[in-house]
């Protein structure tokens, strides 16, 4: 046993990998039940003890006791069995038990037995380890950044395993170095060329969803309920709750005293804008909600198109469509419904024009990009600078200036228009 010491395996295996007796056992039994049968040609007739604690290990061979061997992996002479116990009492048809000491093996055996023990082992670890996380799905860990490279962060756990949290899973905001914590959740888990591959997520709407359930007791015992959540992660995010029980004001409860309850996610968020609303099935009331500061003068569904057309006062447009126009952005997804808002053009200035009237001159998703941005007139438009109206509706350079052009020229025509009715009046 001496060219194969299997105390310092047992050691690691039980207290590092937490690799169970029975396990540990019957992977040992098997690979030396391998060796056997490509030694020997078969290991049905062998039996192999285990002493796991003090790492020592057995094997033996039973062998039938004949007068002429026809099959020496299988039988043993009675004249060869007397040679090497003359004192022994076995008689012809019995099972004599030869035991195999490691040396007969080989060097070249004992090495191969050592590979794939370790072998095994690892595959039993990874499965493990596979099996640990798949239950943990949409579960929140908390990390240590080992490594950073630039399309993924290498973090450990606590138990050192390997975690993937790449820059698509990230908060735009987020910078972190080796040796910081991150938390995260576990977005899912695969196999890749038979490892587990443990990828992480900060964007997820459910990272959201957990932390709200670790800052607010009533979600957590299920007083108050999420029922969804539309995030841009880093930027804004609105929360619909409700309440099942009617003495909880659920938005208060989320947000808490003076913001305590909040503060520490949208900390936790790099500054994430976090609107909680109440839950409605009432659409409309709901959209309020969502866009709420701002004031709807009117609202219009269209169910055929899936759309809803808002009016609200000019110095309301703003706030609905929220900075890089999140707020209406979001609005949209947690209703599911196109929102397009129009500005409420009684009591200004007459001599403006709806965006529609041109167009056929100006292409519809160009105005649909602009009405997305609360601009629906023509003079909205003019008065927001080029890149303004670039970042914001997503549009070139060159659309934009094509579009004031064509917006210009309208309004100069109306000038020439009205200085040649001028000059008629005079003469």
């Amino acid at each position: 046993m001496e060219g194969f010491n299997l105390a310092p395996f047992f050691a690691e295996f039980k207290e590092r990998k937490g690799i169970d007796r029975a396990t540990l056992m019957s992977v040992l039994e098997d690979i030396f039940k391998t060796q056997l049968a490509k030694t020997y040609g078969t290991a049905d007739n062998c039996d192999i003890i285990i002493n796991i604690d003090k790492g020592d290990l057995q094997i033996f061979r039973n062998l039938e006791i004949v007068d002429e061997v026809t099959d020496p992996n299988l039988q043993i002479s009675k004249k060869e069995l007397d040679l090497i116990d003359p004192d022994n009492d076995y008689e012809i048809g019995e099972e004599y038990a030869e035991e195999i000491p490691m040396e007969k093996f080989g060097r070249r055996a004992i090495l191969n037995l050592k590979q794939n023990l370790n072998g095994r082992i690892m595959d039993i670890d990874k499965a493990n380890l596979f099996n640990y996380y798949k239950d943990k799905v949409g579960e929140i860990i908390v990390g240590e950044v080992y490594q950073v490279w630039k399309k993924e962060i290498l973090v450990r756990d606590e138990a050192d395993n390997e975690l993937v949290l790449p820059k698509s899973e990230q908060i735009p905001s987020d910078f972190f170095r080796k040796g910081d914590n991150v938390k995260a959740v576990v977005a899912r888990v695969e196999m890749k060329n038979n490892t587990p591959s443990i990828v992480l997520s900060r964007t997820a709407n459910v990272f959201l969803e957990r932390l709200f359930e670790q800052e607010v007791p009533e979600i957590f015992d299920g007083l108050i309920t999420i029922k969804k959540i539309v995030r841009i992660p880093g930027e804004r995010a609105k929360v619909a709750v409700e309440s099942y029980d009617d003495r909880i004001d659920p938005v208060g409860a989320c947000v808490g005293v003076k913001g305590s309850r909040i503060h520490g996610i949208v900390r936790e968020l790099r500054n994430e804008n976090i609107d909680v609303i109440s839950w409605t099935t009432n659409t409309q009331l709901l959209i309020q909600r969502a866009l709420s500061p701002a004031k709807i003068t009117s609202m219009k569904m269209n169910d055929e198109e899936n759309k809803v057309s808002i009016t609200m006062d000019s110095s309301q447009v703003q706030l609905a469509i929220g900075k890089f126009g999140s707020n209406i952005k979001l609005a949209s997804m947690l209703v599911n419904k196109e929102i397009e808002i129009y500005r409420d053009v009684q009591g200004e200035e007459d001599d403006d024009v709806l965006l529609s009237a041109f167009s056929n001159e100006i292409d519809e998703w160009v105005i649909q990009a602009l009405r997305q941005i609360g601009c629906d007139t023509a003079k909205n438009v003019l008065a927001l600078s080029d890149e303004d109206i670039m970042e914001r509706a997503d549009l070139d350079k060159e659309t934009v200036v094509d579009v004031k052009r064509i917006l210009n020229s309208e309004f100069e025509e109306s000038e020439e228009e009205n200085e040649n009715d001028g000059n008629a009046d005079n003469e």
